[in-house]
């Protein structure tokens, strides 16, 4: 009987581990190759895609957005100074949201350039610095605010004392907590659905999901994975995409499926671009790279 209880429990494991293996056979496309764009940054963070499939990008040490043209695969300056731009993400009307790092605000910032400031405070409280971002299907913001002292801050300690996940509505006008117990949050992204909500907390190695509500709150928050996460996105089969060594991929049932080597010291956030949304954009210390994959973003296909 015992022989026969391994047996089974060998065949379970090895299926188990072939079904993962086959999930991961065919998302990156064949032949395609890591290419570095650049390595002349400090410290590149905050990828976020344009409806065209240009990437905006940040160097925050010096206060930088850069834009990745995906047609001619150049890079050019979108604004500078950026108020020490972490995080961005395009809202539903195509303007680039930033997590303002200088002054811990929220912007909102046009094609022009020109800024609109959206948050600076909760509850007359300065925010810890907003991270990474965001928006729901009507509009609504979404930003992790975690506390990372900057040695460009006056201050030398945090107002707020924890370290929430915040909601702001779509008429700009509420702003709520909308995830807290939480130790360090990081990266955050949601479903095109915009029925769950996964956030990373890197300070306590983990990744949760959350059902998110009509009314922009979050319940039923389920651990996803034991790993944190800087920055990350999703592809068009529900995937899940950590960084920190490398680029870490996940199944939607919380399963690691792959994982892309990036040789730097650290990976920092990563999202989809380019014309098909197929162009994986990867922010790793002062570099960019891209990797054709056969999967392809959300953000404007589906």
């Amino acid at each position: 009987m015992k022989t026969t209880i391994q047996f089974i429990t060998t065949v379970i494991c090895s299926i188990s581990i072939i079904s993962c293996k086959s999930q991961a056979v065919g998302l990156v496309a064949d032949g395609a190759e890591l290419n570095q764009i650049s390595n002349k940054y400090s410290f590149t963070e905050g990828p976020a895609s344009d409806k065209n499939g240009n990437v905006y990008f940040t160097d925050q040490p010096n206060d930088k957005i850069i834009k990745w043209n995906e047609a001619d695969n150049t890079l050019s300056i979108f604004k500078e100074p950026a108020g020490r731009a972490n995080g961005l993400y395009f809202d539903n009307n195509g303007n680039l949201l930033a997590a303002a790092d200088d002054k811990n605000e929220l912007w909102r910032i046009n094609s022009n350039g020109i800024v609109d400031t959206l948050i600076t405070n909760f509850e007359g409280k300065k925010l810890n610095g907003p991270n990474d971002i965001w928006v729901d299907l009507q509009g609504g913001i979404y930003f992790t605010d975690p506390y990372y002292q900057r040695p460009y801050w006056e201050r030398t300690t945090a107002e707020i004392e924890e370290k929430n996940v915040y909601y702001i509505s779509p008429d700009l006008k509420k702003i709520t907590v909308a995830a807290t117990d939480l130790v360090q949050p990081n990266g955050i992204i949601g479903t095109p659905d915009g029925k769950t909500l996964y956030v990373a907390d890197i300070g306590d190695q983990k990744t949760y999901s959350y059902t998110i509500q009509n009314n922009g709150t979050l319940t039923n928050r389920t651990l996803f994975t034991d790993m944190g996460s800087d920055g990350m996105t999703i592809d068009n089969k529900g995937n899940i995409y950590l960084t920190g060594e490398g680029v870490t991929i996940f199944n939607p049932k919380g399963e690691k499926i792959h994982h892309i080597p990036i040789n730097e010291e650290w990976t920092a956030n990563v999202t989809f671009g380019g014309k098909n949304q197929n162009i994986l954009f990867i922010t790793a210390k002062g570099s960019v790279y891209t990797l054709k994959m056969n999967v392809h973003g959300v953000r404007y296909n589906d």
